[in-house]
């Protein structure tokens, strides 16, 4: 049963300036290997065969420097709402903005890895008022998943994506919402999953970005396009994915160079957000520096590059073959996601998927990159999933 809201506190942060000026200090003192052997002129993916070109994380790190500002961003999570929360003996930070629509459904919205609560700062307040009256409404809650910005890190094992999509239910229900639409991408589409799966009576229906079939499905049948996604998929795991084998494994060895070197850190992520966006070179084409170092930022001030990464060590690989999501479901494969799973192989775990959608732009982490497409889409499927359910 769930507790009262009382249990819930509003909360603020403000990081100090004695945090801010080491973080330029060791930037300013920091060592960087020789240039790539790879070497290629700008603008071309190539260029990023063995991970972040040296000038290019030379321009990020003098920027992160010397005009970087972290003030905005913290004041627009406190302009938002900021609050916290126990649940099971873990401290859980999360955004609410409460539409001023009466008519508003409750949606949670969940992060991933290497985001954070950044991966929707910019579509928090167009969800839940937005400018066409006609559009629906929602009550927005963004939580920081464990070991993530600033809810606490667990100090036992066992915070996986069942655990945490259990959590998310137990919030939902302080803050009075005993039904609840969902959406995530990455580890948030896994929560999100599960969520629909296993908590039905109080899940309206979800909307991903993320799907997974079942294993050992054939492609048979498959489409040139889906035979296509699933060999890019299969192609991925196999070459891409070492940090993924990283952090499942050794999260913790990893975790000091990422808690110690601030350039260690951005790099690790710039990486990912460069590999993962839809751009033809740098990530920065469609995702605002400013955005990027929010996220890398927060990552830093709360030194959770540990905490984090156990996400993999806990939930790597362990999706419940048997879960089956019968709630109404809306999926959209962007482009240039990473993982993007073939229709009929979805229709074997989401049965009863009641809005597909392939759009023609945007990557792993759409509502930064297209964040207006983005609005527009979540819309269109969650209107889809709350007439479904009607």
């Amino acid at each position: 049963m769930s507790r009262p809201a009382s249990d819930v506190q509003a909360c603020e942060v403000h990081a100090t300036d004695a945090d801010l000026d080491d973080l330029r200090a060791r930037l300013a003192v920091a060592r960087l290997p020789e240039a790539e052997t790879v070497y290629r002129a700008a603008p071309g993916p190539r260029r990023w065969d063995q991970g972040v070109p040296l000038a290019d994380l030379v321009d990020v790190v003098n920027y992160w420097r010397t005009g970087y500002n972290w003030r905005p961003f913290e004041e627009r999570l406190n302009r938002i709402g900021q609050f916290r929360t126990t649940i099971d003996d873990l401290g859980i930070h999360f955004l609410h903005r409460r539409s001023a629509r009466a008519d508003a459904t409750p949606l949670i919205l969940t992060h991933g890895w290497p985001d954070s609560i950044a991966r929707f700062i910019d579509v928090v307040d167009e969800l839940a008022d937005p400018k066409d009256a006609d559009a629906p409404a929602f009550h927005v809650v963004v939580p920081s998943l464990p070991g993530f910005g600033y809810s606490d890190k667990p100090v036992t094992t066992g915070w996986g994506t069942e655990k945490t999509a259990a959590a998310w239910v137990e919030l939902m229900g302080r803050l009075g919402y005993t039904k609840f639409a969902a959406h995530g991408g990455d580890w948030g589409g896994n929560i999100t999953t599960v969520l629909g799966g296993r908590f039905p009576a109080h899940v309206l229906g979800i909307h991903t970005t993320f799907a997974e079939g079942p294993p050992g499905l054939t492609t048979d049948g498959l489409t040139a396009v889906e035979r296509e996604w699933a060999e890019e998929t299969r192609d991925f795991w196999r070459h891409r994915a070492a940090y993924a084998k990283q952090q499942a494994t050794r999260p913790q060895t990893i975790g000091y160079s990422l808690v110690d070197s601030p350039v260690g850190l951005l790099a690790w992520i710039l990486d990912k957000f460069a590999e993962w966006t839809d751009t033809e070179d740098s990530p920065f084409e469609t995702i605002p520096r400013d955005r990027l170092l929010d996220n890398v930022t927060l990552y830093w001030l709360t030194r959770t590059g540990a905490s984090s990464a156990r996400m993999y060590y806990e939930s790597h690989n362990s999706l419940d073959p048997e879960l089956r999501v019968d709630v109404p479901s809306a999926i959209s494969m962007y482009p240039r996601d990473v993982e993007k799973c073939p229709r009929p192989w979805a229709q074997e775990r989401y049965r009863h998927i009641v809005r597909w959608r392939s759009p023609h732009i945007g990557g792993h982490f759409p509502s930064l990159e297209v964040p207006e497409y983005f609005v527009e889409d979540l819309r269109e499927g969650l209107a889809a999933v709350l007439a479904a359910h009607r």
